[in-house]
């Protein structure tokens, strides 16, 4: 059995961030384990290649959700990275931070030191901006953002169509207006490259004689004695592991993994645990509960003419732009493909945007298709309405005390009035911005949901039936100060010493925006207040 300082569970978008800081120095002896393998594929590093990995149960934990009546009895694919950089690895890659407002909210529901004054400098600190340094945005962290070129994405007809119907522009959605249309931003470098946490946090650290990876490593309890958390028992390669930890054990499993872990480990609402056969140690009513999701909608507009992103998805121009980008870094595939983003109030007294369109210039069944047999699809737009902060809330369970069984989740979307009621605002938005000019001159029809479907009960049944998640589950393990929150304000779980969770699973709230760079912020305050280092100066 070995010793570190330090245990992180889960090396993704959180953990690999903890694993670079809290082995900077080399006093701290530091383990990461990974239930996954490697990122090393091709296609995960490059942008447009993450089209072509997605659903590949090499990456993918494979967890789906429990069937939910008020969708028809669906059941809906919750894919999660099970590999090194785990989300940041596999995901769209969409850099998006949230209004200010989600992160004083944070702060006004008990999570202390969480306002956005206070997690405005880690943003900085974790980001290397195409904008260069500012108020707003880093300038050398690892994570390097960059503008989504979008020339050949069809940006200035619908950037003129958004104008035209009346919404608001903004130079920048992280920035003083954090409201409107605006260019998309990426996570991915100046070479073409995507920019995971493995990429930019914990391969830079690997040569650090203190840190130690292992992976294909299946943590299946902490190690609990005398009310203190002191190391952690996994599956590796057949064998059953323990490695013990002189000051912490972190969880980085993720919003499904991380509660699934202190529920197996005995933490949890005692009932359920016991019903398990699990002994309760430390009765967590709130663990597994308060799970958030963004619901999203697919609308789909076919074009009269064939300008859409398929032209590039010809067999023959999209192996030039593999070795293009494979070279160079540069062509069609070597950044995003979102023409823009979009965040938008459905009505005009809400404070803060309740709505966010992402546009994209394809169709969202394209595949690639060869030159002498046509493209065999009509070309077409796709946009994405998402809903930013769902009032409804699901819970994860465990199915088996069993460490290698899927918990059983209940997303429970839709579960209130106003949820359909914004999201039915949401497809108001996009009709009114594709009939304005150019747009209404370039469409020739509404392909998804169909022109025909406009009352409030066909769109309802509409949204039942198409509804899905943009996979950004949060707040299973609830960061505040009151009795149901799972962790305190500096992420240590409640009734066990030298235990914190650091991942999504304890955002108090869901961020209105793509998640993954709020992950990354947290880990960096993490970092400071698990070494009790002073946290950054709050923003002025």
């Amino acid at each position: 059995m070995q010793t570190f300082d330090y245990i992180i569970v889960g090396a993704g978008s959180a953990g690999c961030v903890l694993a670079n800081r809290l082995s900077e120095g080399g006093s701290d002896e530091v383990l990461i384990l990974e239930a996954g393998g490697s990122d090393s594929n091709w296609l995960l590093k490059m942008p447009l290649g993450f089209m072509m990995a997605a659903g590949n149960p090499q990456y993918d934990w494979g967890y789906s959700s429990e069937p939910d009546e008020k969708l028809g009895g669906r059941s809906l694919p919750l894919p999660r990275g099970k590999l090194l950089g785990g989300c940041s690895s596999i995901n769209g890659m969409i850099y998006m931070r949230g209004h200010a407002r989600d992160y004083d909210h944070w702060a006004q529901t008990g999570a202390r030191g969480w306002s956005h004054a206070d997690v405005l400098p880690y943003f900085r600190r974790m980001e290397r901006s195409w904008r260069g340094e500012g108020d707003y945005h880093g300038g050398g962290g690892p994570i390097e953002v960059t503008k989504v070129p979008d020339e050949r994405l069809l940006g200035a007809p619908i950037r003129q169509a958004v104008r035209a119907a009346g919404f608001s522009e903004t130079d920048d959605l992280s920035g003083t207006e954090q409201e409107g249309y605006s260019c998309a931003e990426a996570t991915v470098d100046r070479r073409g490259r995507r920019s995971s946490t493995s990429a930019a946090y914990l391969r830079p650290a690997m040569s650090r004689r203190n840190l130690q990876l292992e992976s294909q490593a299946h943590v299946t309890r902490v190690l609990i004695e005398e009310g203190r958390a002191v190391g952690v028992e996994y599956s590796q390669g057949g064998k059953t592991v323990q490695a013990r930890a002189r000051k912490e054990v972190i969880l980085s499993g993720g919003a499904y993994n991380s509660p699934q872990l202190l529920m197996l480990s005995g933490i949890g609402p005692s009932a359920e645990l016991a019903e398990h056969g699990i002994d309760p140690l430390v009765d967590a009513p709130g663990v597994g509960g308060n799970l958030m999701e963004h619901p999203v909608l697919y609308m789909g507009f076919g074009l009269n003419e064939p300008r859409s992103f398929l032209s590039e998805l010809r067999f023959d121009r999209a192996a030039r732009s593999v070795i293009n980008w494979k070279l160079a870094g540069k062509g069609a595939f070597a950044s995003q493909i979102t023409t823009g983003m979009m965040a938008l109030r459905t009505r005009p007294e809400k404070e803060r945007p309740d709505i966010q369109l992402v546009f994209l210039p394809v169709r969202l069944d394209a595949k690639l298709w060869y030159p002498l047999k046509g493209p065999g699809m009509a070309h077409a737009l796709s946009v994405m309405v998402m809903q930013l902060r769902p009032e409804s809330r699901g819970k994860l369970s465990l199915r088996s005390a069993d460490p290698f069984d899927r918990p059983a989740i209940d997303l429970n979307l839709l579960s209130t009035q106003n949820d359909f009621a914004e999201l039915r605002g949401g497809i108001a938005a996009v009709r009114r911005i594709f009939d304005a000019p150019p747009l209404k001159e370039m469409v020739s029809e509404e392909m998804v949901p169909g022109s025909g479907v406009q009352s409030d009960d066909e769109l309802d049944a509409f949204i039942r039936e198409r509804v899905t998640i943009f996979q950004h589950p949060c707040g299973t393990c609830r960061m505040g100060e009151d009795a149901a929150a799972v962790v305190d304000s500096e992420l240590r779980v409640k009734g066990i010493e030298g235990l914190r969770v650091v991942d999504a699973s304890v955002f108090p709230g869901i961020p209105g925006a793509n998640i993954n760079a709020a992950v990354i912020m947290v880990a960096e305050r993490a970092s400071d207040l698990i070494r009790g280092v002073e946290p950054l100066s709050a923003a002025a």
